[in-house]
């Protein structure tokens, strides 16, 4: 479905830019991993990428529930005079893309958003105070492209070419050539950013012997074809990269997945380093730090002394600084000098340690094997830990980030660890998340489960005795062999594939696409029922939602005994999951 295009940079262009962009980078994360080779080939450019904006979009989010909240509104508030402020929404962005940085590529990226947001807001602020709307237009995102790439290039100690700091650049030198709106901005600025890239090889060695572009450089890409789409309602053409000549050692077990192809395993540190690629520093540090400008003046010429790839981006009493060092604990103590330290991160690129601060506790042994699983509801929780399972409740309307993924597999404390996201829209931040913690050397397999039916399905074969291939292969076969529907109540007026629907509405929805419409719940539940067992099926499992009619699976139960003799059903409670009922059919 196309993107409705946004006229203005508002509020709600930035929201929808930063949902867009999240999605975008969730498509690519893998192809962005696979490419970044400098200035140190860790392979994860893209998920660092990814979790920055992950971040930004809470924020983002939280601002608009917020003001749902103030306006006594359940629901976002899409449309409401009472929604927040562009000024508002860029800030919370940026401060949630500052907090959230991850990587030296994720880094930058948050001081471009940064300097982006400066500019959106103070542009916006002034038209207000001239009696217009709260927004900026072309040349105001003009300028905001332009104040980001300086900005980013001077949170660089040593800028480099080839990265993704010329990719900014170049977006900024198009963008300032592009007459007329956001739009026509927007194509401009994509269009001088995706030639930049593909030119990062000729000026950077490293890129040129791995026959890769700069893997920050294609984040960036990434995310300006977000915000072409924002503004017209059509993606560009993705872009297209060769995959690296450097291969990780195929026989480091870490990450070995048999589903979804495993992943490299260090955290990134890419772009604006002023290394060649080969050899350097041992550790990364990362912190956030509390300080005034003039002891972090004093803390980059330190950190400048002790390492490479410094990056220190922020402003207004919060930073995070990111340094490639030998000596971490005199990084960090840097750090405690300038102000207040926390979220401290340090990582042995040699062996892909993780540390954090606060973390230490006697050490207990790890099982062999977890299953971790997001749930819709308390009541599947409940059987989903009965059988085993760490679980992760999503609630509706607030899906779990990344890092509430990684925090369940640290406390499955396993060595091997099945994953079940049990949403399709899940599958990104999953990927992210195993991604993340197969860097502590958990073997993570992610088995992209869209509904927690086929999630108990996946279960319900789960064998921890056996062989972690074979029991990943029996379970992804279990849950791809179960099909999955749902019945909800319509929110508002919109197109589906079964035609116009009306906010309350009863919907259908079988393997996510709306195939019938109704008023009734059991009958509509009956129409889905009847169309799944047409292909055939051997076990029906119904999970009802706390508002579901309770005689729905009553009727339900006694169709399935008078029309489908040799079909078993089962049901459960759910709970508050948002849907009135999920079925699933084997």
């Amino acid at each position: 479905m196309a993107q409705v295009p946004q006229r203005f940079f508002d509020a709600l262009a930035v929201r929808t830019w930063c949902g867009l962009s999240l999605s975008a980078l969730g498509r690519a994360r893998e192809e962005i991993d696979a490419i970044n080779v400098y200035p140190v080939a860790d392979g994860d450019t893209g998920t660092n990428l990814y979790l920055t904006v992950e971040s930004a979009v809470a924020a983002v989010e939280a601002v608009f529930a917020a003001h749902a909240v103030g306006a006594g509104k359940p629901g976002p508030g899409l449309g409401s005079s009472e929604g927040p402020s562009l000024a508002e929404t860029v800030g919370a962005m940026a401060h949630g893309a500052l907090i959230g940085a991850r990587g030296n590529s994720g880094t930058i990226l948050a001081q471009l958003l940064r300097g982006l947001a400066q500019v959106l807001a103070a542009d916006a602020e002034n038209a207000h105070s001239d009696g217009e709307g709260a927004h900026t237009d072309g040349p105001g995102l003009r300028a905001a492209l332009r104040h980001a790439a300086e900005s980013a290039r001077q949170a660089v100690a040593h800028p480099v070419e080839g990265t993704v700091l010329t990719v900014a650049a170049a977006a900024a030198d198009a963008a300032d050539g592009a007459e007329g709106d956001c739009a026509d901005v927007a194509r401009a600025a994509y269009d001088g950013a995706r030639a930049a890239l593909a030119a990062t090889p000729d000026q950077l060695p490293a890129l040129e012997r791995a026959g890769v572009v700069d893997a920050g450089g294609h984040g960036l890409v990434t995310v300006l074809a977000a915000l072409v789409e924002t503004f017209t309602g059509r993606a560009p053409e993705p872009v297209t990269v060769p995959h690296a000549r450097v291969a990780h050692d195929p026989a480091d077990p870490v990450g070995e997945c048999p589903v979804d192809g495993g992943f490299p395993d260090d955290p990134s540190v890419d772009d604006g380093g002023d290394g060649d690629g080969s050899g350097g520093p041992a550790f990364e540090v990362i912190y956030l730090l509390e300080a005034g400008d003039a002891a972090v003046a004093r803390l980059r010429q330190r950190l400048d002394a002790l390492g490479d790839s410094l990056v220190v981006v922020g402003g207004d009493g919060l930073w995070n600084v990111h340094v490639h060092v030998d000596d971490a604990g005199a990084a960090v103590e840097a750090g405690v000098e300038a102000g207040r330290p926390y979220r401290i991160r340090i990582t042995h690129f040699g062996h892909g340690d993780a540390h954090t601060t606060h973390s230490e506790r006697p050490a207990r042994e790890r099982t062999q094997r977890a299953v971790v699983a997001v749930v819709p509801g308390e009541g599947l929780a409940g059987l989903y830990t009965e059988a085993g399972a760490t679980t992760v409740l999503a609630r509706p309307g607030e899906p779990p980030a990344s890092g509430e993924l990684v925090q369940a597999v640290r406390r499955a404390h396993a060595r091997e660890v099945v994953l079940l996201p049990n949403d399709a829209e899940l599958r990104h931040t999953a990927a992210a998340a195993a991604e993340q913690v197969r860097t502590e050397g958990v073997r993570v397999a992610l088995i992209p489960t869209r509904s927690a039916v086929q999630g108990i399905a996946a279960l319900a074969v789960h064998e921890s005795g056996r062989r972690f291939d074979e029991d990943v292969v029996a379970m992804t076969s279990a849950a791809g062999a179960t099909r999955y529907a749902e019945v909800a109540v319509a929110e508002r007026q919109a197109w589906t594939t079964a035609g116009i629907c009306q906010a309350g509405d009863v919907l259908g929805l079988i393997d996510g696409d709306v195939a019938v419409i109704g008023a009734d719940v059991a009958e509509v539940a009956a129409t889905v029922l009847d169309r799944m067992l047409a292909a055939g099926g051997e076990l029906v499992t119904l999970v009802l939602g706390e508002e579901a009619p309770e005689s729905v699976a009553g009727r339900l139960q006694a169709r399935v005994r008078q029309a489908y003799l040799a079909v078993d059903t089962v049901v459960y409670r759910g709970g508050r999951q948002g849907a009135l009922l999920l079925v699933g059919v084997e």
